[in-house]
C-alpha cells in the first residue's frame, strides 16, 4: 500500500489529463530547464493558466550540468558588465531567500601566487561585495598564506603568496528545477516531461492559436489551444523558429562547458578554489559538492546542440594540466569519477562573430516573432527568476493578457525550509521539508533504508520518492537528476542501474522487454560519463 502522503498531485495520467481538458491555456511554454521554469512559475504565480511540455527530462540539458554556482559572476566583472552582475548579485540573495534548502553559502579563495594579485583581487571583490548591498553573502578579505594552507592544504604551496576569500552561492541544478516544476503544479498549473512540440498552427492573421505535441511514451498527439507561446529551450530555441517560420535565421550559437568529478581527498576542504586566469584566460573552479569535487568548466565552441554533449579529449586534458599545477595531489585520468559537459545558449549576433565565446554576454535577451511567438535566450540559472518575469512582463504586452504584477521575488520554492548547518552535512538536506517523505516511505517498508551501492550515500527510498512525487520516469531520470549519481560516479550508475531500473519498472507496470531497452538506453547514456571511454568526441 503506498504511503498516503504521497498524493497524485504529480500523477503522470492525471497531469496530462488536466492538460487535455482545459480548453485554452494562457500561456504555453516549452521547454523545461532553467529559463522554461522560471517563465512557468511567473506565469502561474500570476493567475495564468499555465502548461509546460519538455522534449526529455526537467533539466535534462544545460539546466542540470552547471557548475553549480548561483553567483554574480566575478569574471563578468572584470570585464566591466557591472549592471549582469548587479542584477545577478541580487537575484542570487533571493534564491537563496527562497530556495534555502537547496542553495548555501559558499567561500571560496582566489590564491595568489603574483605580488601584484592580492590587493588586485581583492579590490575587484570589494565592488563585488558593495554591488550585493544587502543581500551580500559575506565581506571578501585577505588570507596570510599560512591561513589559507590551513585552510586549503590540498593547495601547492611553491610561490604561494595568499590569497582572498569572497563568499558566493552553491546549489544543486537539477534538483531545483525538479522542486520549480513540482511548485507550478501546485500553484495550479500542468509541467509534463516527455512530451515534445511538434509544431505550431496559426490563425488567419498568422498568429499562433494552438501547439501541437506528443507524448513520447504512449505516442498520442494532442492539439493544445493557447493565448501565448514562449520558446524558452535554450540551444534549441533555433528548432522552435524554425517550426515558426521555416528558414529563420538562428538566434544562438552553442559554447560548450566541460567539468571533471573527483573524489574529495583532492581538494581536503570544504572551501572552494577559484583561479581566475588559466593559461588560455579562462576562469577554473574546483568545488566541493555532494562530498565530491568538481573542477571545470571549458568555453568550447561546437558546431551543433545535442541533449547528451560529451567532453572532448582537449577539454579534459586542459582541465586535469590546470588542476595539477595548483593541486598538490595531482589529478589523472583514472581519478575521474565522472565527467559531464553542457551546451550554453549564446546569442549569435553579427556583432560576436569575431568574439571569443568567453567574452559574449551572458545577458538574458527577448524575442518577439510577428506570429506572436516570444523567445528567452541566454542569461544563466541564477537569473532565472528575473528571466521569467522579463519574459512574462513582454508576453502580456504582445499577447494581450491581463497585467498582473510579478509574484516570484517572495515566492518560496517546493521543499523551502531553513536548515541549521550541521543539517546540511546530510545529503539529505537537499529535499527541505521533502524528507518528511522520506520518513513515511521508510514506514512503509523498512528495507528501503538500504543504500543504492555500497560506496554511496543514497538510499531506495529516495528512488521510490523520485518515482512518485518527482516525476521521474526513466532510470537516467533517477540517478542522473533525482539522486545525482551518474554525475558523482559514473561506474557505480553503472553498477546499480540493473537494481534501479527493477525497481522504477515495479513502480510503473512495465515488463521484461521494457526493462531490457531501458537498461540499453541509459548505459548508452552513462558511458559518455566515463572519461576513458574511448568514444568520446573528437575535434
Amino acid at each position: 500500500m503506498k504511503s498516503k502522503a504521497l498524493t497524485n498531485l504529480f500523477e503522470r495520467s492525471d497531469l496530462i489529463a488536466r492538460m487535455a481538458n482545459e480548453s485554452v491555456w494562457d500561456v504555453v511554454v516549452i521547454g523545461g530547464g532553467a529559463s522554461g521554469l522560471g517563465v512557468a512559475l511567473d506565469a502561474v504565480s500570476r493567475g495564468f493558466k499555465t502548461l509546460l511540455l519538455e522534449q526529455s527530462d526537467f533539466a535534462k540539458g544545460t539546466s542540470s550540468k552547471s557548475t553549480k554556482l548561483v553567483h554574480g559572476g566575478v569574471r563578468y566583472l572584470a570585464q566591466g558588465n557591472v549592471d549582469l552582475v548587479r542584477e545577478a548579485l541580487h537575484e542570487r540573495g533571493l534564491l537563496l531567500r527562497n530556495a534555502p534548502h537547496l542553495v548555501k553559502n559558499q567561500s571560496f579563495i582566489i590564491p595568489n601566487y603574483e605580488w601584484w594579485g592580492g590587493a588586485f583581487y581583492l579590490i575587484g571583490l570589494k565592488l563585488y561585495d558593495w554591488l550585493a548591498g544587502k543581500l551580500s553573502l559575506g565581506k571578501s578579505e585577505h588570507v596570510s598564506k599560512k591561513t589559507l594552507s590551513e585552510r586549503i592544504p590540498s593547495l601547492v604551496t611553491a610561490g604561494l603568496r595568499g590569497g582572498v576569500l569572497y563568499h558566493d552561492g552553491q546549489f544543486d541544478d537539477a534538483r531545483m528545477a525538479v522542486n520549480l516544476a513540482q511548485t507550478c503544479i501546485e500553484y495550479g498549473g500542468v509541467a509534463l516531461n516527455y512530451f515534445p512540440v511538434t509544431g505550431l498552427e496559426k490563425n488567419a492573421e498568422g498568429r499562433i492559436v494552438q501547439v501541437l505535441a506528443k507524448d513520447n511514451e504512449t505516442g498520442r498527439p494532442y492539439r493544445i489551444a493557447a493565448r501565448s507561446v514562449v520558446n524558452a529551450t535554450g540551444v534549441f530555441v533555433n528548432t522552435v523558429l524554425e517550426m515558426d517560420a521555416p528558414g529563420r535565421l538562428p538566434v544562438v550559437r552553442p559554447s560548450q562547458g566541460a567539468h571533471i568529478v573527483l573524489d574529495r581527498s583532492f581538494l581536503r576542504s570544504d572551501t572552494a578554489v577559484m583561479i581566475p586566469k588559466t593559461e588560455d584566460g579562462r576562469v577554473l573552479f574546483a568545488i566541493p559538492w555532494h562530498n565530491r569535487v568538481i573542477i571545470g568548466t571549458t568555453d568550447t565552441p561546437v558546431v551543433s546542440e545535442s541533449l547528451d554533449p560529451r567532453p572532448l579529449e582537449e577539454e579534459i586534458d586542459f582541465i586535469l594540466k590546470t588542476a595539477a599545477r595548483y593541486l598538490a595531489k595531482p589529478p589523472r585520468r583514472e581519478d575521474v569519477l565522472s565527467t559531464y559537459a553542457g551546451l550554453r545558449p549564446l546569442a549569435a549576433t553579427r556583432q560576436s562573430e569575431g568574439e571569443k565565446t568567453k567574452e559574449i554576454s551572458r545577458s538574458h535577451k527577448i524575442l518577439v516573432e510577428p506570429s506572436g511567438l516570444v523567445t528567452i535566450t541566454g542569461g544563466k540559472w541564477t537569473t532565472f527568476r528575473r528571466m521569467g518575469q522579463d519574459t512574462m512582463d513582454r508576453v502580456i504586452a504582445v499577447n494581450g493578457l491581463p497585467v498582473r504584477p510579478s509574484e516570484t521575488r517572495n515566492l518560496p520554492v517546493h521543499g523551502a525550509v531553513v536548515l541549521k548547518e550541521e543539517e546540511r552535512a546530510d545529503h539529505r538536506s537537499v529535499y527541505g521539508a521533502d524528507r518528511l517523505l522520506l520518513q513515511e516511505l521508510l514506514r512503509e517498508n523498512p528495507e528501503w533504508a538500504a543504500p543504492v551501492h555500497p560506496g554511496l550515500e543514497f538510499t531506495y527510498a529516495e528512488v521510490i520518492l523520485a518515482i512518485r512525487n518527482e516525476m521521474a520516469r526513466t532510470t537516467e531520470d533517477i540517478l542522473a537528476r533525482r539522486v545525482r549519481v551518474l554525475f558523482l560516479d559514473a561506474r557505480a550508475a553503472l553498477e546499480i542501474a540493473p537494481a534501479i531500473t527493477a525497481v522504477l519498472a515495479a513502480e510503473l507496470g512495465r515488463d521484461n522487454r521494457w526493462i531490457a531497452e531501458e537498461l540499453a538506453r541509459f548505459e548508452k547514456v552513462a558511458r559518455g560519463f566515463l572519461v576513458t571511454e574511448p568514444n568520446l568526441q573528437t575535434m
